[in-house]
């Protein structure tokens, strides 16, 4: 019989399979159901696997190798702890955004037992404390232990600082129990070091994820580690990009994610772009850059992206619209989560929602430069990460896979203003059937099937604007 894989996809509303022949490297069906998280997961797997059987035969849905993702109870929540906001802290949440984790809260300074209390009401996944580059401040890291000894040792604390005093913040964490230590992961100043702590969330992850309710039965269907749905699509887009060492990949790209929730960013390419010399300033970017904005979404926060862009904003686009008319058409959709747009109307409603969300988290996700005019030449000056040149630009969401239009609400990541280091020409894709987190699953195991299925199944997507 032919090597088929079942590849699962647990989300907080519905979960997905995509039923693959490994040998011809085909996809045989791809189903989704709703996620029983009140109940058990093992009930929607089960319901998944019936709704194969109209696609192929039970002996070859019994016998498929399975591998799993999940963002199932809400993702794999984290508080992330750094010396000072612009710095150590940014660098804890740019290395846990690569990691697939969902940011809940920073904190920054001094932690207080009122902070304390918050972390432990909040029950985050994970606790990331970091602080001080190796030899630089001693202080921050071991007082935020202290503190951190009093939160709930369920939770566990992964610690990634300063590496010359990581010995005594452990003595202190001891007692406590529950915590991993990493490399740090600014060890110098504006350097990131995100590996060995990725790797670890992401261990971290899966042997917490087996406790949560139906992932014990779960756990036991596949022989690889469940992994969280973001690092599956990063891994995909990484893929994709590099390729490996029998295949090439296809260069630079970034992934532009619209969903109902967030908008989310994933971008593989050098920090800096080499179409000018440039000064660089602040933290490196990493290679593999996830951003997720927790404002930009198209139901849930809908009413976030009116309050973060403006009502002008909207009117751009739609300048027949009341202001009372915007403000109603986002609060009908906050409210309404599951709305699916019937009418012209409200579908150009979602658009005009999806470009103000693609625009603003592609711009949040670049970086800028900044000009001195010297006597003799310009001197430039970068922050951020530099997508100018990138090759591609591929879309993913419902909204964008059922446009009509999908390359002109992509094209809104494009740049605008001649200091915005935003895309400046890619060919623009879509993952019209949802593959990117399945196909980052299946090249966990298998990275030469699922590079040459992400060339055949996405990268021949290429859409053009109609207008």
């Amino acid at each position: 019989m032919a090597h088929h894989v079942l590849l699962i996809d647990f989300g907080s509303t519905d979960t997905k399979a995509t039923l693959i022949n490994l040998d011809q490297e085909e996809i045989i069906a791809t189903t989704k159901t709703k996620t029983t998280v009140t109940s058990n997961l093992m009930n929607s797997f089960l319901q998944l696997k019936n709704d194969l059987l109209q696609f192929s035969n039970r002996d070859v849905i019994e016998e498929a190798e399975v591998l799993i993702c999940s963002s199932a109870f809400g993702g794999f929540k984290m508080i992330a702890i750094g010396l000072t906001d612009s710095l150590t802290t940014d660098a804890a949440k740019r290395v846990a955004l690569g990691a697939g984790t969902r940011i809940m809260k920073t904190f920054s300074y001094t932690l207080t037992d009122d902070n304390i209390e918050e972390i432990n009401n909040d029950k985050p996944d994970i606790i990331l404390l970091t602080g001080g580059t190796n030899g630089g401040n001693r202080d921050f890291i071991v007082e935020s232990a202290t503190k951190l000894a009093h939160t709930s040792p369920e939770i566990p604390i992964l610690i990634a600082g300063n590496e010359q005093i990581q010995n005594q913040v452990e003595e202190i964490l001891t007692s406590r129990g529950n915590f991993f230590t990493s490399d740090n992961v600014m060890p110098k100043l504006n350097v990131l070091n995100p590996d060995k702590t990725r790797k670890l969330l992401r261990k971290i992850f899966f042997e917490k994820i087996i406790y949560a309710k139906g992932f014990g039965e779960i756990v036991k269907l596949t022989d690889q580690p469940i992994i969280p749905t973001p690092s599956a699509v990063l891994s995909a887009a990484n893929l994709l990009s590099v390729g490996t060492e029998k295949q090439a990949g296809i260069g630079t790209l970034s992934v532009v994610d619209v969903g109902g929730a967030t908008t989310d960013i994933h971008s593989v390419a050098h920090n800096i772009s080499g179409l000018q010399e440039v000064v660089y300033e602040g933290l490196q970017e990493p290679f593999l850059k996830r951003t997720v904005e927790g404002d930009l979404g198209m139901r849930y926060s809908a009413k976030s992206v009116l309050e973060t862009t403006g009502v002008n904003a909207f009117k751009n686009f739609l300048p027949l619209l009341s202001d009372q008319d915007i403000f109603d058409a986002c609060a009908f959709r906050e409210k309404n989560t599951e709305f699916i747009p019937k009418k012209a109307e409200d579908r150009e409603f979602d658009y005009t929602i999806a470009k103000l969300a693609i625009a603003n988290a592609m711009r949040r996700h670049v970086g800028h430069l900044r000009v001195e005019q010297r006597p003799n030449h310009n001197l430039y000056f970068q922050t951020g990460k530099d997508l100018r040149t990138i090759k591609y630009l591929i879309g993913t969401g419902g909204v964008l896979v059922h446009s009509e239009d999908p390359a002109t609400l992509l094209k809104e990541a494009l740049q605008t203003k001649p200091r915005e280091l935003s895309p400046q020409n890619p060919t623009l894709m879509l993952d019209e059937d949802y593959l990117l987190s399945s196909l980052g699953l299946l090249g966990e195991k298998y990275p030469e099937h699922a590079l040459r299925m992400l060339k055949t199944k996405v990268v021949k997507k290429a859409v053009r604007s109609e207008q």
